[in-house]
C-alpha cells in the first residue's frame, strides 16, 4: 500500500487558542465545527475536511497553508471583507493584488485552467489562508 491508495488528503493548521480559533471560523469564514475533541476542531467543506489542533507553535504564515477553491472570487472576498476578514495586499515580481485580488498566469494546469485569481488572508491563528477561483 502507497500513498497513492489514500482516499484523500486533509490540512491541519496550529492553533494557539482554539477557543479563539472557533470563533473566528464561525464569526468570520461562517464556518461550524463538524467534530471537536480536546485538543482538536475538525471542519468539513465540500468533500474536503480540515483540523485546528492545540499547538504551542505559532504558525509562520509566510506561504499559503490551505487554499479555498470557489466559483465566485470576487463575491465570496466582498463576503468575508463584510464580515471583517482583511486580505493581504502583495506586490512581489510576477504577483500583484488589487483590491486584495491577484491574476495569476498558468497555475492548475492538469485542472484545464489557464490560470487562476487568488486572495489570501490570515486567519486568528496566524495561518495564511489562501482563496481561488481557477480561470477557465
Amino acid at each position: 500500500m502507497t500513498l497513492r491508495d489514500a482516499t484523500k488528503t486533509a490540512t491541519r493548521l496550529p492553533a494557539q487558542d482554539l477557543d479563539r480559533a472557533r470563533a473566528f471560523y464561525a464569526a468570520k469564514l461562517g464556518l461550524e465545527p463538524a467534530d471537536e475533541r480536546p485538543g482538536g476542531i475538525l471542519y468539513r467543506v465540500g468533500d474536503t475536511e480540515f483540523a485546528l489542533f492545540a499547538s504551542g507553535g505559532r504558525a509562520t504564515g509566510d506561504h499559503t497553508q490551505m487554499g479555498f477553491e470557489v466559483e465566485d472570487l470576487e463575491a465570496t472576498v466582498a463576503e468575508l471583507k463584510a464580515r471583517g476578514v482583511v486580505f493581504e495586499e502583495v506586490d512581489v515580481p510576477g504577483l500583484r493584488t488589487r483590491d486584495g485580488i491577484a491574476d495569476i498566469e498558468g497555475n492548475y494546469p492538469s485542472k484545464n485552467a489557464s490560470g487562476e485569481r487568488g486572495a489570501w488572508f490570515h486567519d486568528s491563528e496566524g495561518n495564511l489562508l489562501g482563496i481561488g477561483q481557477l480561470v477557465p
